[in-house]
C-alpha cells in the first residue's frame, strides 16, 4: 500500500499524519517530527538540541533512566529521540501487540522526561568525552571548520554537538526552554508506518497530542554561503594533509531543477569509481585514496561540498587539482557517455532505495515536508531518464557559483 498523508485535529492544529500500511509482519513504526527544531534552533548555545534529545534519551523522572529503559526492554519497545540539521525527532517502533503499552511509554516520556541535575550531569561528561576524542579526529575538524568558513556568524557555522565550552555551560533551564518551545503541536509532523489502521492511530495518537503545548511553528530561515571564498589551515600532529572544500550553490529546496543538480554532481564527486574528482584526484594522478564532492539542498541552506586526504607534500597539488576539475566542469560540462552510465545507475539503483518500509515513509516525508506532491520521487526518475545532454550541461554551465571555493584544510 502506497503511503498517503492525511491529518489530526487537535487544539485548533492540523497535525499531518504520514502514513503506509505494510502487514506482512506484525511491527509498528512511528516518528513525532519536529520541524525548525533541530541543530538551526541551537540560536542560544551550540549543541543544545542534540543534548536535549540525549537527555529524552534518559527515561522519566518517575522511573529513571535504568527503569524506563528496563520496561522497554522486557517488552521489545524501542523509544528514542534524535536531530538534523532542521528537525527534532521522537521515534518509536515496536510489536503491533505492544503499541498501546508503547504510546503509554511515549506520552510519559513526553510529558515527564528525566529533567533532573543528575541526567545533565552524566550527558555533560560523556558529550565532553566524545568531543575530547574528537579533538583527534581531523575529518571532524575540518568538516566543522569548512562549516565555520562557509556559514560564518550563523548558527550553520556552529558544530551541530557543539564546543567544549557551549556543553558546559548547558544547563538544566536550557534544556527544558529548548524542549519546551520545540515539543510542540504546531511543528508536529506524525509518520507511522506498519501492521495497523490509519483511523486507530489517529484515536490513539490524538489523545497523546492533546497534552502538548501548541507552541510557535515559525519558518526555517535559509543562510546563504558567505559570498568572499576564504581559506583556513590548521595545523595538527598529522601525516596526511585534509583537504575540506565547499561553495554556494544557487539551487533552492522547491527548484524544477533539482533533478539536473542530482546528476551533475553525481557525475562531479558524488558517484564515487568513476565520477571526474575520483578520476581525476586518484585514478590519473595517485594524489589520494577517495575525493568525494556533494550538493547539500535544504530548506536552511544549499551549498556544495567535498573533501580528500592525500599525503603531506602533494597538498598544493591535490587542492589545484580540486581547482581545475570543477573549473573544467563548469566550462565544458559533461560527455554523453557520462550522462548515460549516471541514468543506468540512478533508474537501476532506484528499487534499493525503497526496500524497507523506513525508507519508504522516510521518502514520503521528504516530499511533504519540501511541499513536492507524493510519488514525485517517482516523476523525478522519469526526468532523468529524459534528461538531455544539452540541458544537462546548460544547467551546469549556469552555476559558476562553485568555482567559489572556501577550503578547510589540516595539515601538519
Amino acid at each position: 500500500m502506497a503511503a498517503t498523508v492525511d491529518k489530526i485535529e487537535v487544539n485548533g492544529v492540523n497535525i499531518p499524519v504520514i502514513f503506509e500500511q505494510d502487514k506482512r509482519l506484525p511491527l509498528v513504526t512511528m516518528q513525532f517530527i519536529f520541524k525548525n527544531s533541530g541543530s538551526v534552533a541551537d540560536t542560544t548555545k551550540a549543541g543544545l538540541a542534540k543534548f536535549s534529545a540525549k537527555v529524552m534519551n534518559e527515561g522519566t523522572k518517575e522511573l529513571g533512566s535504568s527503569a524506563f529503559a528496563e520496561a522497554l526492554e522486557g517488552r521489545a519497545i524501542h523509544i528514542a529521540a534524535s536531530t538534523g540539521v532542521e528537525t527534532f525527532v521522537m521515534e518509536l517502533g515496536c510489536l503491533k501487540e505492544e503499541f498501546a503499552q508503547a504510546l503509554k511509554y511515549f506520552d510519559m516520556l513526553i510529558k515527564d522526561p528525566n529533567f533532573t541535575q543528575e541526567s545533565i550531569t552524566k550527558i555533560k561528561t560523556t558529550t565532553l568525552g566524545s568531543l575530547a576524542n574528537k579533538e583527534n579526529d581531523f575529518d571532524y575538524i575540518a568538516s566543522n571548520e569548512l562549516k565555520g568558513l562557509l556559514f560564518e556568524g550563523s548558527v550553520l557555522s556552529k558544530p551541530s554537538s557543539g564546543t567544549i565550552e557551549s556543553v558546559k555551560s548547558i544547563e538544566l533551564d536550557d534544556v527544558k526552554k529548548f524542549i519546551d518551545e520545540n515539543i510542540v503541536t504546531s511543528k508536529l509532523i506524525v509518520v507511522v508506518g506498519g501492521d495497523i489502521e490509519l483511523q486507530d492511530i489517529k484515536d490513539k495518537v490524538s489523545k497523546i497530542i492533546k497534552s502538548m503545548p501548541k507552541g510557535e511553528n515559525g519558518e526555517i530561515k535559509n543562510y546563504e554561503v558567505t559570498k568572499e571564498p576564504k581559506e583556513k589551515i590548521i595545523k595538527k600532529e598529522t601525516e596526511q594533509a585534509y583537504i575540506y572544500f565547499g561553495s554556494p550553490y544557487h539551487v533552492s529546496v522547491d527548484s524544477k531543477d533539482n533533478y539536473k543538480a542530482r546528476v551533475a554532481t553525481f557525475i562531479l564527486g558524488a558517484g564515487g569509481f568513476g565520477s571526474r574528482l575520483m578520476e581525476e584526484v586518484r585514478v590519473k594522478r595517485g594524489l589520494a585514496y577517495s575525493a568525494y564532492a556533494k550538493v547539500d539542498i535544504t530548506k536552511s541552506s544549499s551549498y556544495m561540498n567535498g573533501y580528500l586526504q592525500t599525503k603531506l607534500e602533494s597538498l598544493d597539488e591535490a587542492k589545484k587539482t580540486v581547482k581545475e576539475v570543477v573549473a573544467n566542469f563548469v566550462k565544458k560540462g559533461v560527455t554523453k557517455d557520462e550522462l548515460e552510465q549516471t541514468k543506468k545507475f540512478l533508474l537501476g539503483s532506484e528499487p534499493l532505495r525503497v526496500e524497507t518500509m523506513s525508507q519508504r515513509l522516510n521518502r514520503t516525508f521528504m516530499e511533504y515536508y519540501k511541499g513536492q506532491e507524493l510519488g514525485f520521487s517517482l516523476k523525478e526518475l522519469e526526468l532523468i531518464k529524459e534528461l538531455k545532454l544539452q540541458d544537462l550541461n546548460e544547467f551546469i554551465k549556469s552555476h559558476k557559483e562553485i568555482l567559489e571555493m572556501s577550503f578547510a584544510i589540516v595539515t601538519k
